[in-house]
């Protein structure tokens, strides 16, 4: 985790992938789920950040975050640890829970902004192979607050900076931020040649 503080830029997004070590579950229960996004909220505390994309899987979750505070490494390393503590201590797992490094890709192109997020939004496709009637609602990313404005969102949840890009690129062919992530098929048959696919 060192690297990133020498290459931390607090303008910059960067998609960050995290795995179980050996691709083992890092979230088993709902309850998995819900303690990890209240770790997110925790760290928002102390070192405010932004995420404008997320999708939590069994055995590894995708950020699109910037941290414009303190290096991002530091944003990385509470999280990590609160949750590892958490599982350790909820399952009596004595093993590493996490692979030693994970995977982080600086994006400052406004485009490769929208396609990293919409492969995030679309993860669970590409690992589950399944399509559960609406993109939305795989409970466990960030679309749903991009598809319902009114539907509470946590405070680092950016759902407005991703929409505004769209209406730059017109050569995209799409009305808005929603229909360009809903728009599967062509992506779920490249997934295999993805730069972001690390599922």
């Amino acid at each position: 985790m060192g690297n990133m503080r020498k290459v931390w830029q607090p303008e910059i997004f960067y998609h960050i992938t995290m795995r179980g070590n050996n691709k083992q579950r890092i979230f088993i229960s709902k309850g998995d789920f819900n303690f990890f996004t209240h770790t997110l909220q925790q760290a928002n505390t102390i070192y405010s950040f932004t995420i404008i994309a997320y999708c939590f899987m069994n055995n590894h979750y995708h950020l699109l975050i910037r941290s414009p505070r303190v290096p991002l490494s530091e944003v990385l390393i509470f999280i990590n640890q609160q949750y590892s503590n958490y599982f350790k201590r909820k399952y009596k797992f004595v093993d590493q829970l996490y692979e030693t490094r994970y995977y982080t890709n600086m994006i400052s192109d406004p485009k490769e902004l929208l396609k990293a997020s919409k492969y995030i939004h679309q993860n669970h496709l590409y690992t589950q192979r399944t399509i559960l009637g609406k993109l939305e609602n795989y409970p466990y990313s960030s679309y749903p607050f991009y598809v319902d404005e009114k539907k509470y969102k946590p405070s680092y949840i950016n759902t407005y900076l991703l929409p505004s890009l769209i209406k730059k690129y017109p050569e995209l062919k799409m009305e808005n931020y929603n229909m360009y992530c809903e728009n599967i098929e062509m992506e779920v048959e490249k997934s295999s040649h993805n730069q972001y696919s690390l599922t």
